[in-house]
């Protein structure tokens, strides 16, 4: 490459890098501001109609948080760094459902004034009817297979891409052009409905090839990680723990949200902002390596509380039961019993839960703990010196797996020099 060449080369990179902040961010200022204004729609809508309730506080957060996560991780990896699409992928999320938010609620805004609604609320019905799809399908193709430099693993996963992108296409044209009344607004018909078999083909090959491209986007990611090096890997795990994190809350969320329903669904709203979140912090390769501390305290303590949970409740139930002919249905005696019991089982059951999961899931680390405790046992025993020589090679060797393991014993001085120096010492005291 000519110098020239290499210096066009670096202008462009340059422009590009600099004029990326310029872009990033002002789309989330688009993101922000169409939101607010689809909270303001709704806002006039409920005051409205006050008997009808289109937009609720909770999905109001949800869609504010939402909104903000995708949006600001997306601008911080896209200022950084300009060429990872995944950053603009986050942008266009945020966006796309901030476009959601106002054009539901300037159709239901149109429908509550109980006049027929114009073309304008028909296609802002008709566009909030299907635009769910992108951000729901994008994220859970197009982020697992480029994550986490923005590039395919290799260029033998193109036809991964292709199939995605199309999926995508097909499922959306199958949504956006169905005939007949829309699913959220039943009193629109939709004004760009096509009534043709070869569209419910389209629909139906779209959803097969955008579920077999999730799966494949997984497998890309197995792949990826099995050929990563340090730093890759744990950019992988970050995600992993995100993920988890989404499937921990939303199982969670749902068994609470039969008792409780704002508070279920409050916590899968915050479990689904762990993907982003997660994914800005592997890519940014922020506290990077404080990922394995971090499933490891996960695992511990969601253990522990499911454990002290289980057995506070069967606490309070079984002492109510043996109780009962004696307090009859007070479970104030109970309940401080069980309280007292579970706070006498912690630490000890934290113990051995931390135990079982390095065991399970750190046998390395695991076995490594086990070895140096108790070769300091022996150390503390052992007067053998050609024994404890050996005994320290061979615990280098188990704990730190060197390729290469040698061991230099300084020799023992000669008497005069132990009592010249002990003469010596002793003067300067």
């Amino acid at each position: 490459m000519t110098k020239n060449a290499r210096e066009q080369g670096q202008e462009v990179i340059g422009g590009t890098s600099s004029r990326a902040p310029w872009l990033a961010w002002p789309l989330v200022t688009l993101s922000v501001v169409l939101l607010v204004g689809g909270i303001v729609l709704a806002q006039m809508t409920r005051s409205t109609a006050p008997g009808r309730q289109y937009y609720g506080s909770v999905e109001a957060v949800f869609v504010l948080a939402t909104v903000l996560t995708f949006s600001v991780v997306g601008a911080i990896i896209a200022s950084r760094q300009p060429r990872n699409a995944i950053g603009w992928i986050f942008c266009g999320i945020g966006l796309v459902v901030s476009l959601n938010s106002l054009t539901g609620s300037y159709a239901e805004y149109r429908l509550a004034g109980g006049s027929a609604p114009g073309s304008l609320a028909e296609t802002a019905a008709w566009f909030s009817s299907w635009s769910w799809t992108l951000w729901l399908y994008v994220p859970t193709t197009f982020l697992l297979l480029l994550f986490p430099d923005g590039r395919l693993p290799s260029p033998r996963w193109r036809p991964v891409a292709w199939c995605a992108a199309l999926g995508v296409i097909g499922f959306v044209a199958g949504s956006a052009l169905k005939p007949g009344p829309l699913e959220d607004f039943p009193r629109i018909t939709n004004p760009y409905g096509v009534d043709s078999p070869i569209l419910d083909a389209v629909a139906i090959a779209g959803a097969i090839l955008a579920g077999a491209s999730m799966v494949a986007s997984a497998v890309s990611l197995i792949v990826r990680m099995r050929r990563a090096g340090r730093v890759e890997r744990q950019q992988i795990k970050w995600l992993a723990y995100g993920g988890a994190v989404v499937v921990g809350a939303v199982f969670v969320g749902g068994v609470i949200s039969v008792w409780i329903g704002d508070v279920g669904i409050s916590l899968i709203i915050i479990g689904l902002l762990g993907v982003p979140i997660f994914t800005g912090v592997a890519i940014a390769r922020y506290r990077l390596y404080d990922i394995d501390l971090l499933t490891n305290r996960t695992l511990v303590y969601g253990s522990l509380t499911t454990l002290l949970v289980m057995a506070y409740f069967g606490g309070v139930v079984g002492s109510q039961r043996l109780l009962s002919p004696l307090t009859g249905d007070s479970y104030q005696l109970a309940t401080v019993a069980s309280t007292l019991v579970i706070a006498a089982l912690f630490n000890p059951l934290r113990r051995r839960v931390q135990a079982f999961v390095d065991r399970s899931f750190y046998r390395r680390k695991y076995d490594a703990a086990k070895t140096l405790e108790a070769f300091g046992s022996r150390l503390r025993e052992g007067t053998d010196l050609d024994a404890l020589s050996n005994d320290v090679v061979g615990v280098a060797r188990r704990t730190v797996q060197p390729e290469y393991v040698s061991l230099w014993l300084r020799p023992d001085a000669k008497p005069q020099d132990r009592s010249a120096a002990l003469i010596q010492v002793r003067h300067a005291e």
